[in-house]
C-alpha cells in the first residue's frame, strides 16, 4: 500500500488520493460504528431513534451517555458499545495520522539518505 523506503516520494496529488482514501475508510467505519450504537440503544433499552442516535453519538464522541438506561440489556449493551468506541476512535486516529506520518518518515529517510 505504501511506498517503500527507497522508493521515490509520493507526488502531491496521489498522497492526496491517498488522504482521502483513508480519510474515506475512517467514515465509513465511523458510520458503521454510529448505526450499530442507534440500533443496539432502541433494541436494547427502547429509546426512541432519535435519543438513540444522540447516546450513540456521546459515547462514540468519548463524552459519556445522555439518557439514563433502565433495562440490564440496555446497561450491558451501553458496556459494551463503550469499549467498542474507545477502540474505535484509537483505530480510526490511525487510519487517518498514518499516510502523514509515512510521508514525513520517508522524506526524513531521504534526506538522510542524500546526505550520506
Amino acid at each position: 500500500m505504501y511506498e517503500h523506503k527507497s522508493d521515490r516520494l509520493l507526488p502531491r496529488a496521489e498522497f492526496t488520493i491517498r488522504v482521502i482514501w483513508h480519510l474515506s475508510l475512517a467514515l465509513l467505519i465511523l458510520l458503521f460504528s454510529l448505526g450499530l450504537g442507534v440500533v443496539g440503544y432502541h433494541l436494547t433499552d427502547g429509546l426512541p431513534w432519535l435519543d438513540s442516535l444522540l447516546n450513540a453519538s456521546m459515547i462514540l464522541g468519548g463524552m459519556g451517555p445522555v439518557d439514563k438506561l433502565v433495562t440490564d440489556s440496555g446497561k450491558l449493551f451501553a458496556s459494551f458499545y463503550a469499549l467498542y468506541s474507545g477502540i474505535v476512535f484509537i483505530g480510526v486516529a490511525g487510519i487517518v495520522i498514518a499516510p502523514v506520518a509515512h510521508r514525513v518518515l520517508h522524506k526524513l529517510h531521504l534526506e538522510d539518505k542524500n546526505r550520506g
